[in-house]
């Protein structure tokens, strides 16, 4: 089991890195969160890892935090939930938000990233529920901001026009309202 890997990047995409450690170049699977927060091209990066031996092939996840890797492995202990759907759970509403879905029961705002239907976000709920029964989340209007540029990529939106997009709203809106406002400014109706 590879725990993390440290070194420079020579590739990034919204859903991978490439890590070079001195030689050895590592392809890790990640979410937006983990990309927009690593840094660029030719930057030093460390990275926690999960590593998938799958029938196919053999697959790296990583992230920026070891909180993140915590909740990706949570997610994939889930029935019916694995490292690519859990990455995109990840990456569509952001950590604090997973947790405060989580802990309040909140399945509708599971349901809003693609992919998850309501049946699979009725089962997140209930199969992790007690795991975050005392945590409460207070939202940072960055990490809110954050959210919406994520959910936007995983809408199939550029990750420059999402920021822009987001930029354009108020800092003091909450999740829902930002999503909506951008959503309006990127189709044309602002």
């Amino acid at each position: 089991m590879i725990y993390k890997i440290k070194g420079v990047i020579l590739e990034k995409d919204t859903n991978m890195i490439v890590v070079d450690t001195g030689g050895i170049a590592y392809e890790a699977v990640c979410s937006l969160a983990t990309y927009s927060s690593v840094g660029s091209l030719g930057e030093i990066c460390e990275l926690y890892t999960y590593m998938a031996v799958r029938e196919d092939g053999i697959y790296l996840y990583g992230f920026a935090t070891k909180e993140e890797k915590r909740l990706f492995l949570m997610l994939i202990s889930v029935s019916s939930i694995g490292p690519k759907m859990a990455v995109k759970i990840l990456g569509g509403i952001g950590c604090e938000s997973l947790i405060a879905a989580i802990s309040s029961s909140d399945h509708q705002m599971l349901s809003t990233i693609p992919g998850i239907g309501k049946k699979t976000a009725e089962r997140i709920v209930v199969e992790l529920k007690d795991k975050f029964e005392n945590q409460q989340v207070v939202y940072a209007p960055q990490d809110i901001r954050e959210e919406v540029v994520g959910a936007l990529v995983n809408l199939g939106y550029k990750v420059p026009e999402s920021r822009k997009a987001v930029e354009k709203c108020s800092p003091n809106d909450d999740f829902e309202t930002v999503l909506k406002n951008a959503l309006q400014f990127l189709s044309g109706k602002k």
